[in-house]
């Protein structure tokens, strides 16, 4: 007799497709996800049709402060966006030239698209990010082809918050990796100063290091040296992203097997060269939840800057309907508006940092 037998090969288990598969593996796949589906669409059935009465039904569209009056407790207010969103999403930027600003996000928000796209990556990148800043600083500041000048104290809005995400992330990341690296140095005074900075910046809150930039630093220089606030500012968020973004790439730099380094060093790399065509690859797409993570809260945390007269898209809400005593009783939806701005853009990057996830799977594959 065989001291073994083989077993016939089985078909593989059936995967439901379609609307009614979906549902039974994602919201009914166990008693306790469907009784937490059954609460949940409850709780919404309930809660619903009194938000899409009020926001919807019973909702005045129209810039019309007396009509808004008489439906104020039974439906919104969506005419204070008709009427204050140039100043929400520009700030105090001149009225008669508001069509810069406009312009200078329309091509940052392009090219951060562009840049996401694969077949957009070759040299040219480089340079298109550094046309595109130029006339993004030469629209906004002015001073140029006959433009009036605007100083950084009144750019605000969504520009404002457009140039503080993407400049920060910009210089974090080259810094986050030098710290990462240092951290994991043989050398002991470069690991201690990489591990010193990191510690110190993630055991104190954003508001304290953009309190520091704004108000005690420049007590520090001589008088008439003082930058501008605006780029002390963008230092500081800088900065201390690049202490959080450092730790996520310490991680993926554990990740790599120390074989692909020796491996690397066997076919005669050096150091650096092996850091960055082994090592960084790797360790860099191990992480992309965690940085992605990091560059959603950068895009977030800038609204802290109000607190040294600088007023982003949630200071320049404040700053349209706090003064106006007409239209300050509907800040709610005020909120509402750049709430679903902030959702829109953190929602595109969470779908990209997935995008980016499946193709690297799909590389691993094969």
């Amino acid at each position: 007799m065989a001291p073994y037998e083989m077993v016939p090969a089985r078909p593989a288990p059936l995967r439901p497709g379609g609307a009614r598969g979906w549902l039974r593996r994602e919201l009914f796949g166990s008693w306790s996800g469907g009784l937490t589906t059954l609460l949940l669409l409850a709780a919404l059935c309930g809660f619903l049709p009194q938000m899409a009465d009020w926001a919807l039904r019973q909702a005045v569209w129209s810039a019309d402060a007396e009509a808004c009056q008489a439906a104020r407790g039974a439906g919104a207010c969506w005419g204070v966006i008709t009427e204050k969103h140039r100043l929400i999403l520009f700030g105090r930027y001149p009225l008669d030239a508001q069509w810069r600003p406009l312009l200078a996000s329309a091509l940052l928000l392009a090219l951060v698209v562009a840049s996401g796209l694969r077949r957009c990556w070759n040299r040219w990148l480089l340079l298109a990010w550094v046309a595109v800043w130029l006339a993004f600083l030469a629209l906004m500041g002015g001073g140029v082809a006959g433009w009036a000048t605007v100083p950084t104290e009144r750019w605000g809005g969504l520009p404002l918050t457009l140039l503080l995400t993407t400049l920060s992330i910009l210089l974090a990341c080259p810094l986050a990796v030098l710290l990462a690296l240092g951290r994991r140095s043989r050398l002991p005074a470069l690991r201690v100063l990489c591990a010193s900075y990191i510690e110190l910046v993630r055991g104190v809150p954003l508001i304290s290091v953009l309190f520091m930039a704004s108000f005690l630093f420049p007590l520090f220089l001589p008088p008439g040296a003082t930058p501008d606030v605006l780029l002390r500012v963008l230092l500081g968020i800088a900065l201390f992203a690049a202490a959080y973004l450092a730790e996520t790439v310490r991680a993926g730099l554990q990740s790599v097997p120390r074989g692909q380094i020796e491996a690397a060093s066997s076919i005669g790399l050096g150091w650096w060269q092996t850091q960055r065509l082994v090592v960084l690859p790797q360790a860099l797409g191990a992480v992309v939840p965690g940085l992605m993570n990091s560059f959603i809260s950068i895009f977030k945390d800038s609204s802290l800057i109000t607190i040294v007269s600088l007023y982003e898209l949630t200071g320049s809400l404040g700053l349209a309907l706090s003064g106006d005593p007409v239209w300050r009783p509907y800040m709610i939806e005020g909120y509402l508006f750049i709430t679903a701005i902030y959702f829109v853009v953190c929602a595109a990057m969470s779908h990209y940092s997935l995008w980016v996830e499946q193709r690297q799977a799909r590389g691993r594959a094969r």
